[in-house]
């Protein structure tokens, strides 16, 4: 009886599809040109995930939300280039300087081919440590140690290694798209909100609200009546790198150094989304390809709830978290031509095998 009350309701969505010229998302895999899917709260169920999981790309999916940058989005997301103008989202790969959550420092040295001939570069580095995305091997959902699409610790390192979620499907498949700032530092300045980024300020799905509805912004899905377009690229200033810039080194070495353990006396605290059903419903339900911000963590650290957004972002949901992009100059140039949409590309690191990657990425006006 339950399978026919679905066929009926599939028909009847077919049917509302067809008046209304939508493609709607009903089984798994979907097919990423839909132009409707489920919210969070009418995802399917999948055998053998846990609750919540969006895995419906199909079983060997391993870019998740990436997938929604179709060639028909990414050709739409080119009409937001108007003056060619071109921002670099990427902070020095030396910066910061001393990297937090215990990473290592990047060093770099020359290596001499032919003295006043020819020269190479050697560098050590984390892909943690700065402007980076975090891959899907980085983070699993805690209570089932799964990471997404059913990637397993054993798949990453040991005698099972293998492919799965490495990061150079990313590099293989591309990240382009158009990319929507929330500048929630300068909306802050303006409100006199006071906060410091270096220490734990969880940042509401209201705030970001009245953030977007300052830049002239309705930040809900379009679905919902709303500016957010499926494939969109979210990225959240919310002031670290400012505040970075603004300290001592001594200071800056003396936040990274903070000690750092799981749980919600970690001394490790910054600034960042907060963990709620309404931040999650957003970010979900909105259908962006990758979010990203400036913070070390994305989201506020460390949660006082009983998860972190990590688990549903990638884990769960499969979507590119970015963290320590450097939004100071995207930020003005959104403010001085009162746009903050634009074009944006990142070209991830093709490492087989890799977790995560720096982020090359560029915003395009």
């Amino acid at each position: 009886m339950a399978d026919g009350r679905s066929s009926a309701q599939n028909r009847l969505t077919q049917v509302k599809d067809f008046l209304t010229f939508n493609k709607t998302a009903i089984t798994p895999p979907f097919d990423p040109d839909s132009t409707k899917f489920p919210t969070r709260k009418e995802l399917p169920d999948i055998p053998g995930a846990p609750p919540g999981a969006a895995w419906v790309w199909g079983d060997n999916d391993y870019i998740g939300r990436l997938n929604l940058l179709t060639p028909t989005r990414v050709k739409a997301a080119s009409a937001d280039i108007r003056t060619g103008e071109m921002v670099p989202l990427n902070l020095p790969l030396n910066v910061p300087e001393v990297p937090a959550f215990g990473r290592e420092q990047f060093k770099h040295e020359i290596k001499v081919l032919a003295e006043n001939i020819a020269y190479d570069d050697l560098y050590h580095l984390n892909t943690q440590s700065g402007t980076q995305w975090d891959g899907f091997r980085h983070f699993a959902h805690i209570p089932t140690g799964t990471f997404y699409n059913n990637t397993h610790g054993e798949d990453i390192m040991g005698p099972k290694a293998n492919h799965k979620c490495s990061i150079h499907h990313w590099a293989e498949h591309g990240i382009a798209g158009r990319g929507v700032l929330l500048d929630y530092r300068g909306y802050a300045h303006k409100k006199g909100i006071q906060y410091d980024p270096y220490d734990y300020y969880p940042i509401s799905y209201e705030e970001l609200y009245q953030c977007g509805k300052d830049q002239g912004i309705d930040i809900r899905p379009q679905a919902q009546g709303g500016d957010i377009r499926i494939g969109d690229i979210l990225m959240i200033r919310s002031g670290f790198v400012e505040a970075y810039h603004s300290k001592s080194p001594e200071e800056r070495t003396k936040g990274a150094l903070r000690p750092h353990a799981i749980g919600p006396d970690d001394g490790q605290r910054w600034a960042g989304v907060a963990q709620e059903e309404k931040v999650l419903d957003w970010l979900h339900d909105s259908y962006f390809a990758a979010v990203a911000g400036d913070a070390p963590a994305f989201e506020a650290w460390p949660t006082h709830e009983a998860y972190y957004l990590h688990e549903h972002i990638l884990a769960l949901w499969g979507m590119p978290l970015g963290e320590m992009f450097d939004l100071e100059k995207l930020a003005k140039t959104c403010r001085a031509r009162n746009r903050w949409t634009f074009f944006v590309s990142s070209a991830p690191a093709n490492v087989p095998g890799g977790v995560s990657t720096h982020v090359n990425a560029t915003a395009i006006f």
